[in-house]
Protein backbone atom coordinates (compact mmCIF):
# COMPACT_ATOMS: atom_id res chain seq x y z
CA UNK A 1 0.00 0.00 0.00
CA UNK A 2 1.26 3.16 -1.15
CA UNK A 3 0.92 6.45 1.08
CA UNK A 4 -1.11 9.51 0.09
CA UNK A 5 0.67 12.26 -0.80
CA UNK A 6 0.53 14.76 2.30
CA UNK A 7 1.02 18.46 2.26
CA UNK A 8 4.14 18.60 5.24
CA UNK A 9 5.56 21.86 6.18
CA UNK A 10 9.24 21.31 6.22
CA UNK A 11 9.94 24.79 8.52
CA UNK A 12 10.10 24.20 11.92
CA UNK A 13 6.63 25.08 13.55
CA UNK A 14 6.54 23.40 16.91
CA UNK A 15 5.37 25.65 19.94
CA UNK A 16 8.74 24.61 21.52
CA UNK A 17 12.20 25.32 20.65
CA UNK A 18 14.40 23.09 18.41
CA UNK A 19 16.67 20.49 20.22
CA UNK A 20 20.23 20.30 19.15
CA UNK A 21 20.53 17.40 20.61
CA UNK A 22 18.61 15.31 17.91
CA UNK A 23 17.92 15.30 14.35
CA UNK A 24 14.49 15.44 12.91
CA UNK A 25 12.82 14.81 10.08
CA UNK A 26 9.42 14.48 8.51
CA UNK A 27 7.78 11.07 7.59
CA UNK A 28 4.95 9.18 6.74
CA UNK A 29 3.35 6.07 7.27
CA UNK A 30 0.16 4.21 6.69
CA UNK A 31 -3.00 2.61 8.94
CA UNK A 32 -4.94 -0.50 8.59
CA UNK A 33 -7.91 1.56 6.96
CA UNK A 34 -5.03 3.22 4.53
CA UNK A 35 -5.88 6.51 6.38
CA UNK A 36 -1.95 8.22 5.86
CA UNK A 37 -0.13 9.56 8.80
CA UNK A 38 2.06 12.96 9.23
CA UNK A 39 4.64 12.50 12.05
CA UNK A 40 8.09 14.22 13.14
CA UNK A 41 10.26 11.66 13.69
CA UNK A 42 13.60 12.42 16.01
CA UNK A 43 16.82 10.30 16.59
CA UNK A 44 19.46 11.48 18.88
CA UNK A 45 22.69 12.59 17.03
CA UNK A 46 25.49 10.88 16.75
CA UNK A 47 23.03 7.25 17.55
CA UNK A 48 24.34 4.29 16.57
CA UNK A 49 22.81 0.83 16.02
CA UNK A 50 19.18 -0.33 16.62
CA UNK A 51 17.44 2.01 19.16
CA UNK A 52 14.48 1.51 21.45
CA UNK A 53 11.22 3.36 19.97
CA UNK A 54 8.37 5.10 21.21
CA UNK A 55 5.50 6.70 19.26
CA UNK A 56 3.37 9.26 21.15
CA UNK A 57 0.27 11.16 20.33
CA UNK A 58 -2.22 13.61 22.13
CA UNK A 59 -3.61 15.44 23.63
CA UNK A 60 -6.95 15.28 22.38
CA UNK A 61 -7.48 18.16 19.40
CA UNK A 62 -4.35 19.07 19.38
CA UNK A 63 -1.37 18.34 16.60
CA UNK A 64 2.02 17.19 16.72
CA UNK A 65 3.56 20.55 17.03
CA UNK A 66 2.67 21.08 20.48
CA UNK A 67 2.75 18.42 23.15
CA UNK A 68 3.30 14.94 21.68
CA UNK A 69 6.33 16.90 19.92
CA UNK A 70 7.67 18.25 22.81
CA UNK A 71 7.79 14.57 24.55
CA UNK A 72 9.05 13.16 21.99
CA UNK A 73 11.70 15.45 21.10
CA UNK A 74 12.88 15.31 24.93
CA UNK A 75 12.71 11.72 25.55
CA UNK A 76 14.75 11.40 21.69
CA UNK A 77 17.67 13.60 23.59
CA UNK A 78 17.27 10.70 26.53
CA UNK A 79 18.71 7.94 23.68
CA UNK A 80 15.63 6.67 22.07
CA UNK A 81 14.32 6.90 18.80
CA UNK A 82 10.56 8.98 18.70
CA UNK A 83 8.10 9.94 16.66
CA UNK A 84 5.18 12.36 17.24
CA UNK A 85 2.53 12.11 14.97
CA UNK A 86 -1.48 13.35 13.87
CA UNK A 87 -4.02 11.27 14.40
CA UNK A 88 -6.29 10.34 11.21
CA UNK A 89 -8.52 12.86 9.84
CA UNK A 90 -6.74 15.95 11.84
CA UNK A 91 -3.50 18.38 11.75
CA UNK A 92 -1.18 17.36 8.82
CA UNK A 93 -2.55 13.69 8.56
CA UNK A 94 -4.88 12.33 5.97
CA UNK A 95 -8.61 10.92 6.15
CA UNK A 96 -11.77 12.33 5.18
CA UNK A 97 -13.97 13.97 6.48
CA UNK A 98 -11.63 16.17 8.75
CA UNK A 99 -11.90 16.51 12.38
CA UNK A 100 -13.88 13.49 13.60
CA UNK A 101 -12.59 10.86 16.21
CA UNK A 102 -13.00 7.12 16.58
CA UNK A 103 -11.65 4.47 19.22
CA UNK A 104 -11.36 1.62 16.56
CA UNK A 105 -9.76 4.16 14.61
CA UNK A 106 -7.26 6.02 16.89
CA UNK A 107 -6.24 2.94 18.80
CA UNK A 108 -5.20 1.50 15.04
CA UNK A 109 -3.50 4.83 14.53
CA UNK A 110 -1.34 3.95 17.76
CA UNK A 111 -0.83 0.08 16.23
CA UNK A 112 0.33 1.60 12.81
CA UNK A 113 2.84 3.74 14.44
CA UNK A 114 4.35 0.61 15.71
CA UNK A 115 4.08 -1.24 12.35
CA UNK A 116 6.38 1.99 11.26
CA UNK A 117 9.18 1.59 13.81
CA UNK A 118 9.22 -2.07 13.51
CA UNK A 119 10.54 -1.94 10.09
CA UNK A 120 12.88 0.89 10.69
CA UNK A 121 16.65 -0.30 10.01
CA UNK A 122 17.57 1.52 13.23
CA UNK A 123 14.84 0.30 15.47
CA UNK A 124 14.60 -3.04 17.36
CA UNK A 125 11.17 -4.12 16.98
CA UNK A 126 11.45 -6.23 20.67
CA UNK A 127 12.03 -2.31 22.12
CA UNK A 128 8.85 -0.17 21.12
CA UNK A 129 6.86 1.72 23.90
CA UNK A 130 4.12 4.00 23.47
CA UNK A 131 3.23 7.45 25.08
CA UNK A 132 -0.31 9.03 25.33
CA UNK A 133 -1.51 12.46 26.34
CA UNK A 134 -4.99 13.14 27.44
CA UNK A 135 -7.34 11.49 25.65
CA UNK A 136 -4.35 9.34 23.75
CA UNK A 137 -3.43 8.32 27.05
CA UNK A 138 -6.39 6.29 27.55
CA UNK A 139 -6.33 5.04 23.84
CA UNK A 140 -2.57 4.22 24.85
CA UNK A 141 -3.95 1.95 27.09
CA UNK A 142 -6.50 0.36 24.83
CA UNK A 143 -3.67 -0.05 22.20
CA UNK A 144 -1.84 -1.65 25.06
CA UNK A 145 -4.20 -4.24 25.65
CA UNK A 146 -4.61 -5.41 22.05
CA UNK A 147 -1.19 -4.90 20.74
CA UNK A 148 1.67 -7.42 22.11
CA UNK A 149 4.26 -5.70 20.34
CA UNK A 150 4.01 -2.75 22.78
CA UNK A 151 6.88 -3.49 26.02
CA UNK A 152 6.08 -0.18 27.90
CA UNK A 153 3.22 2.49 27.45
CA UNK A 154 2.83 5.71 29.46
CA UNK A 155 -0.27 7.66 29.88
CA UNK A 156 0.18 11.08 30.78
CA UNK A 157 -2.70 13.20 32.34
CA UNK A 158 -5.05 10.70 30.80
CA UNK A 159 -8.99 11.13 29.69
CA UNK A 160 -11.35 8.13 29.23
CA UNK A 161 -12.81 9.58 25.84
CA UNK A 162 -15.36 6.79 26.53
CA UNK A 163 -16.45 7.84 30.00
CA UNK A 164 -16.31 11.12 29.43
CA UNK A 165 -18.63 10.90 26.40
CA UNK A 166 -20.55 9.14 27.96
CA UNK A 167 -21.52 10.71 31.10
CA UNK A 168 -20.12 13.60 31.26
CA UNK A 169 -17.07 15.17 33.26
CA UNK A 170 -17.18 14.30 36.54
CA UNK A 171 -19.82 11.96 35.77
CA UNK A 172 -22.21 14.36 36.20
CA UNK A 173 -24.40 13.19 33.48
CA UNK A 174 -24.36 9.82 34.35
CA UNK A 175 -28.49 9.30 33.41
CA UNK A 176 -30.06 7.19 30.66
CA UNK A 177 -32.16 10.09 30.07
CA UNK A 178 -28.95 12.59 29.35
CA UNK A 179 -27.21 10.25 27.28
CA UNK A 180 -30.07 10.14 25.41
CA UNK A 181 -30.60 13.78 24.89
CA UNK A 182 -26.86 14.17 23.77
CA UNK A 183 -27.20 11.24 21.34
CA UNK A 184 -30.77 12.81 20.14
CA UNK A 185 -29.57 16.54 19.70
CA UNK A 186 -26.30 14.60 17.99
CA UNK A 187 -28.53 12.67 15.90
CA UNK A 188 -30.61 15.87 14.93
CA UNK A 189 -27.39 17.10 14.33
CA UNK A 190 -26.33 14.81 11.46
CA UNK A 191 -29.23 15.37 9.50
CA UNK A 192 -28.90 19.26 9.49
CA UNK A 193 -24.70 18.42 8.34
CA UNK A 194 -26.32 15.57 5.58
CA UNK A 195 -28.38 17.91 3.90
CA UNK A 196 -25.89 20.69 4.02
CA UNK A 197 -22.89 18.74 2.81
CA UNK A 198 -20.71 19.95 5.35
CA UNK A 199 -19.91 19.17 9.10
CA UNK A 200 -20.52 21.83 11.83
CA UNK A 201 -17.74 22.26 13.94
CA UNK A 202 -18.36 22.17 17.86
CA UNK A 203 -15.94 25.18 18.55
CA UNK A 204 -12.25 24.87 20.31
CA UNK A 205 -11.71 26.09 23.78
CA UNK A 206 -13.97 28.78 24.42
CA UNK A 207 -12.42 32.27 23.89
CA UNK A 208 -12.89 35.29 24.83
CA UNK A 209 -12.58 32.92 28.44
CA UNK A 210 -15.90 33.74 30.67
CA UNK A 211 -14.97 35.50 34.00
CA UNK A 212 -17.27 32.40 35.84
CA UNK A 213 -15.54 29.36 33.59
CA UNK A 214 -14.67 26.24 35.10
CA UNK A 215 -11.13 26.09 36.66
CA UNK A 216 -10.02 23.27 34.21
CA UNK A 217 -11.47 25.54 31.13
CA UNK A 218 -8.92 28.30 32.27
CA UNK A 219 -6.30 25.76 32.69
CA UNK A 220 -7.11 24.86 29.00
CA UNK A 221 -7.32 28.63 28.12
CA UNK A 222 -3.99 29.22 29.57
CA UNK A 223 -2.72 27.09 27.09
CA UNK A 224 -4.48 26.55 23.59
CA UNK A 225 -5.34 30.38 23.55
CA UNK A 226 -1.80 31.81 24.45
CA UNK A 227 1.70 31.84 22.81
CA UNK A 228 2.77 28.91 25.40
CA UNK A 229 0.57 26.72 23.24
CA UNK A 230 -1.46 28.07 20.51
CA UNK A 231 -1.06 26.49 17.12
CA UNK A 232 -2.88 27.09 13.83
CA UNK A 233 -3.63 23.10 12.93
CA UNK A 234 -4.67 22.64 16.21
CA UNK A 235 -8.39 21.75 16.69
CA UNK A 236 -8.31 22.71 20.53
CA UNK A 237 -6.78 25.94 19.14
CA UNK A 238 -9.14 26.87 16.48
CA UNK A 239 -12.68 25.75 15.57
CA UNK A 240 -12.60 22.20 17.68
CA UNK A 241 -14.15 19.12 16.51
CA UNK A 242 -16.97 18.17 14.53
CA UNK A 243 -20.17 18.76 16.80
CA UNK A 244 -20.81 14.85 15.38
CA UNK A 245 -17.10 14.01 15.40
CA UNK A 246 -16.80 12.22 19.13
CA UNK A 247 -20.29 10.37 19.02
CA UNK A 248 -19.29 6.51 18.66
CA UNK A 249 -17.26 7.04 21.93
CA UNK A 250 -20.36 7.65 23.72
CA UNK A 251 -21.29 3.40 22.89
CA UNK A 252 -17.62 1.85 23.43
CA UNK A 253 -15.71 1.42 26.50
CA UNK A 254 -12.32 1.21 25.52
CA UNK A 255 -10.91 0.33 28.40
CA UNK A 256 -12.61 -3.27 29.12
CA UNK A 257 -9.76 -5.41 29.05
CA UNK A 258 -7.12 -3.49 30.57
CA UNK A 259 -6.58 -5.91 33.56
CA UNK A 260 -5.41 -8.73 30.64
CA UNK A 261 -2.20 -5.97 30.03
CA UNK A 262 0.44 -7.83 30.29
CA UNK A 263 3.48 -5.48 29.44
CA UNK A 264 4.58 -2.42 31.90
CA UNK A 265 2.12 0.59 32.50
CA UNK A 266 2.85 3.90 33.48
CA UNK A 267 -0.14 6.22 34.61
CA UNK A 268 1.36 9.71 34.83
CA UNK A 269 -1.14 12.30 36.62
CA UNK A 270 -0.86 15.78 38.47
CA UNK A 271 -2.80 15.37 41.90
CA UNK A 272 -4.41 19.22 40.98
CA UNK A 273 -5.65 18.47 37.78
CA UNK A 274 -9.29 17.97 36.92
CA UNK A 275 -9.13 14.77 34.88
CA UNK A 276 -6.95 13.30 38.04
CA UNK A 277 -10.09 10.99 38.53
CA UNK A 278 -9.59 9.34 34.90
CA UNK A 279 -6.04 8.01 35.87
CA UNK A 280 -6.56 7.03 39.05
CA UNK A 281 -9.60 4.49 38.38
CA UNK A 282 -7.50 3.84 34.86
CA UNK A 283 -4.54 2.34 37.05
CA UNK A 284 -7.01 0.72 39.86
CA UNK A 285 -9.40 -0.99 37.14
CA UNK A 286 -5.81 -2.12 35.12
CA UNK A 287 -4.43 -3.69 38.13
CA UNK A 288 -7.34 -5.83 39.86
CA UNK A 289 -7.05 -9.04 39.20
CA UNK A 290 -4.43 -8.76 36.95
CA UNK A 291 -1.60 -11.22 37.29
CA UNK A 292 0.54 -8.90 35.45
CA UNK A 293 0.26 -5.92 38.06
CA UNK A 294 3.88 -5.73 39.01
CA UNK A 295 5.08 -3.59 36.33
CA UNK A 296 1.92 -1.03 36.34
CA UNK A 297 2.52 2.38 38.41
CA UNK A 298 1.05 5.30 38.95
CA UNK A 299 3.01 8.31 38.93
CA UNK A 300 1.10 11.36 40.98
CA UNK A 301 3.21 14.85 40.46
CA UNK A 302 1.89 16.92 43.09
CA UNK A 303 0.63 20.20 42.50
CA UNK A 304 0.72 19.82 38.76
CA UNK A 305 -2.69 20.14 36.84
CA UNK A 306 -3.85 18.76 33.60
CA UNK A 307 -2.06 21.00 31.01
CA UNK A 308 1.39 21.31 33.81
CA UNK A 309 2.00 17.88 32.23
CA UNK A 310 1.61 19.29 28.61
CA UNK A 311 4.59 21.13 28.29
CA UNK A 312 6.10 21.45 32.26
CA UNK A 313 3.64 24.77 33.75
CA UNK A 314 5.51 27.49 35.09
CA UNK A 315 7.68 24.98 37.25
CA UNK A 316 8.50 22.38 34.39
CA UNK A 317 6.89 19.79 36.50
CA UNK A 318 7.28 16.63 33.82
CA UNK A 319 9.45 14.20 35.18
CA UNK A 320 11.26 13.12 31.85
CA UNK A 321 14.10 11.65 33.90
CA UNK A 322 11.98 9.35 35.40
CA UNK A 323 9.79 8.45 32.37
CA UNK A 324 13.24 7.63 30.44
CA UNK A 325 14.11 5.45 33.56
CA UNK A 326 10.42 3.09 32.94
CA UNK A 327 11.26 3.14 29.20
CA UNK A 328 15.13 1.62 29.94
CA UNK A 329 13.78 -0.57 32.66
CA UNK A 330 11.15 -2.20 30.37
CA UNK A 331 12.77 -1.59 26.34
CA UNK A 332 15.80 -3.54 27.52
Amino acid sequence: MKDEMLTLTQTWDKTFPQSGKVDHRKVTFHNRYGITLAADLYTPKNASGKLAAIAVCGPFGAVKEQCSGLYAQTLAEHGFLTIAFDPSFTGESGGQPRYVASPDINTEDFQAAVDFLSVQENVDRERIGILGICGWGGMAINAAALDTRIKATVASTMYDMTRVSAKGYFDSEDSADQRYAKKEAMNAQRIKDYVSGEYAAGGGVIDPLPEDAPYFVKDYHAYYKTERGYHPRSLNSNNGWNVTGCMSFMNMPILQYSNEIRSAVMVMHGDKAHSFYFGKDAYAAMVQDNPYADNKQLLVIEGASHTDLYDGGAKKVIPFDQLAAFYNKYLK
